[in-house]
């Protein structure tokens, strides 16, 4: 069941990534877009709450949810940083790194251990993905901006283990999502404000950035899909293993990819259709492993 929960994770983070870059084309306050997404998953998920009866029962529990909203405001700033200063392939392919991470410190932390089998399977799916990632060419002489792109690896890893944390707390699901979104939307908020004369400034200069209205409206839309994949996530963390839950999660690259093919219209290369083929197999092996 962990499987069916961590692919929904896929999914709904794959939508997320194709409305970002979408988005990431177009002249927007990228504050204030951010504060939309958080918004409209801490007012689902407050709903959630009380619909659901959850509650926090203590400090750690909510310590875990405000460290998951740090974590997410992090991680995407650090990965907004690495590409507007680095190569976007390289910065794809460290902040890929991820899984990786999370299996390092599952292992350290939970004493989370795999079979042989299982430890393929992930190295399998991992494999693929960096293959796919790394379908561009990178040369040693561009690797400007890797430290951020490490940084937001590091930064989503963090996300991964608060929310397997939050699991091994009992925590309600829809409590720690409320505290996690409110933080979040906080963070983002205060951002827009602190840099709103900038951005003023800049829009009296140029008619072609979107109005705060449509900005924070886009934001609230591609916000479902995140909330969605965060209880996605979630569900698979109660049950499953950390660092195959986070590799399974991470394959939504292999939905934003379909979408630049079949939408963008660009061609596959030979590594990507490779990719592509080998994080399947992995799936498959992790399934069998079961």
């Amino acid at each position: 069941m962990w499987i069916i929960f961590a692919l929904l994770a896929t999914v709904f983070f794959g939508a997320r990534g194709i409305m970002y870059q979408w988005t990431s084309q177009k002249k927007i306050n990228r504050n204030l877009l951010l504060f939309g997404v958080f918004f409209v998953g801490f007012i689902i998920s407050a709903l959630g709450t009380v619909v659901f009866e959850h509650t926090w029962y203590g400090w750690a529990d909510i310590t875990v949810g405000l460290a998951l909203g740090f974590g997410s405001f992090a991680a995407n700033g650090f990965l907004h940083k690495g590409f507007s200063v680095g190569k976007a392939s390289l910065i794809s392919i460290l902040s890929g790194l991820t899984p990786l991470f999370v299996l390092l410190f599952a292992f350290l932390l939970w004493k989370e251990t795999l079979t042989v089998i299982q430890l393929i399977g992930f190295f399998i799916i991992f494999g693929g993905l960096y293959i796919i990632r790394y379908s561009s060419d990178i040369s040693l002489n561009n690797l400007q901006g890797a430290q951020w792109g490490l940084l937001a690896a590091l930064a989503f890893a963090f996300n991964d283990l608060m929310g397997k944390q939050s699991t091994l707390l009992e925590a309600d699901t829809f409590a720690t999502l409320t505290s996690m979104f409110g933080f979040g939307s906080f963070l983002f908020a205060v951002s827009w404000l602190v840099k709103r004369k900038k951005m003023l400034a800049e829009q009296g200069s140029s008619q072609a950035y979107w109005s705060a209205g449509k900005t924070f409206s886009c934001g609230l839309l591609i916000g479902l899909t995140n909330v969605a994949g965060m209880v996605a996530i979630i569900s698979a963390f109660a049950i499953g293993n950390t660092g195959l839950v986070s590799a399974i999660s991470g394959m939504n690259i292999l939905i934003i990819l379909l979408y630049s093919r079949i939408v963008l219209k660009e061609s596959f290369t030979r590594q990507e259709v490779i990719g592509l083929t080998t994080a399947f197999l992995g799936v498959i092996v992790l399934r069998l492993s079961f």
